[in-house]
């Protein structure tokens, strides 16, 4: 699996994304960007779609550490996390596993930096 996901039930996707971020904050992460996918697909494609939206979520001290270590990492952050709607007014709420998006990449002290992100990103979620 390359996510880690929790489903809300009970709770609008803006009042979920605003619960990720108070988590995210409260473990150490900022938010870069915040993309509207459902907004963004139906302003350049008329097309529809439930709630969908993407958080770039940052460790500064993590990513430091990974880019000490290999530079173009840079190309793999931020860390996404997925807030969308699920039918039966369900939230579902995910996030990429940083292990498994750096397998590409052959550096062990990396490979490392991405267990702490893992296990940082998986409190978040369980947090929820």
């Amino acid at each position: 699996m390359y996510t880690f996901e929790k489903q809300l039930a009970g709770i609008t996707l803006d009042a979920a994304v605003a619960r990720t971020k108070e988590v995210l904050a409260a473990n150490g992460f900022g938010v870069l960007t915040e993309i509207d996918v459902q907004k963004t697909m139906k302003a350049k494609l008329e097309a529809d779609m439930p709630g969908y939206v993407i958080l770039g979520a940052c460790n500064p001290k993590m990513a430091y550490e990974a880019l000490k270590l290999e530079p173009r990492v840079g190309a793999m952050l931020p860390c996404n996390v997925i807030v969308r709607e699920l039918e039966g007014g369900t939230v579902e709420v995910s996030a990429i596993d940083p292990v498994a998006s750096m397998t590409a990449i052959d550096n062990d002290a990396l490979h490392a930096v991405a267990g702490k992100v893992r296990t940082m990103l998986s409190d978040v979620i369980q947090a929820l």
